[in-house]
């Protein structure tokens, strides 16, 4: 009787062994849960992306009049050898001045495309929505590692535009920057993100 239940609890434990691995693999892996400096990186992902598809949409066949900007951020001193030595604070602090001053820009071209019935103007006013969001979760990170909110310059922005054909013009040189800065400042919130765990 007691080999029959020795016998009985070994088949019990064997079977148990072999269901191991399925009870193991059936149970969810945990999620990690984005962290915000994921959340900064994939927002300014979205809207480079969005700026992409409205060049494509009114592209010009002819070089567009550069310079009709004078206040926006300067990207020809930033490049992809400065990534890994960016400092955090600072960082975070000049690249919510320079969306401030973006935002500022692209809301004056929402009025004037009102005004002439640019058809991009759905997709422009998704871009102003995405990028208030990205700043309003850049203040929030900023506040995390106390970095210090730039004063804000005022932007120069050009004279009224009488014609439609400057508006367009005026659009994709604003967009072609743009899409210059998320390329960057996805960059650097990438490289960004080991600072920030480092002080949090």
């Amino acid at each position: 009787m007691k080999l029959l239940l020795d016998s009985s609890s070994s088949l019990l434990f064997s079977l148990l062994l072999a269901q191991l691995p399925v009870f193991t693999s059936a149970s969810p892996v945990p999620q990690r849960r984005p962290t915000d400096m994921d959340k900064l990186s994939n927002q300014t992902k979205n809207l480079m992306k969005l700026t992409q598809e409205l060049l494509r949409e009114h592209a010009f066949d002819s070089d567009v009049e550069p310079h009709r900007f004078r206040s926006l951020p300067e990207m020809s001193n930033r490049s992809a050898n400065d990534l890994n030595n960016l400092e955090l604070k600072p960082t975070l602090s000049q690249l919510h001045a320079d969306l401030k001053l973006y935002e500022h820009h692209f809301e004056w071209l929402n009025k004037v495309s009102k005004k002439h019935h640019h058809p991009a103007l759905p997709k422009l006013v998704e871009m102003i929505r995405e990028m208030k969001s990205l700043i309003n979760l850049l203040h929030r990170q900023m506040l995390r590692v106390e970095a210090p909110r730039l004063t804000q310059a005022t932007p120069s922005l050009p004279p009224h535009l009488p014609y439609q054909f400057d508006v367009l013009q005026s659009s994709h040189e604003l967009l072609q920057h743009f899409k210059l800065f998320c390329d960057w400042a996805y960059r650097a919130f990438i490289s960004l993100k080991p600072k920030v765990s480092a002080v949090q």
